[in-house]
């Protein structure tokens, strides 16, 4: 008798899983970095537009978006998360 393998066990559906896992994880980073962003502006009493909000929140550039949380750390406007003054 031959053993049956089921999909669900099967690496490729594994593999499958696992991605979905990685880019489940990649996106709540990329949240996370957004949600930290708009509180350090709120935190430090900057009043943050819905357009500055709307722009980070739909942010998916990890990269980009850790470089405007260090931004928000000095900024005296929201603006100044993208670099207009």
């Amino acid at each position: 008798m031959t053993a049956i393998n089921y999909f669900f066990r099967h690496e490729v559906a594994e593999k499958v899983r696992e991605e979905g896992r990685e880019e489940g994880r990649e996106e709540g980073r990329i949240a996370d970095r957004a949600e930290m962003t708009l509180n350090i502006l709120q935190w430090r009493g900057i009043e943050v537009p819905d357009s500055v909000r709307e722009r980070v929140r739909t942010c998916t550039d990890l990269d980009e978006l850790e470089l405007w949380a260090q931004r928000a750390v000095h900024a005296t406007d929201a603006a100044q998360l993208f670099g207009e003054e």
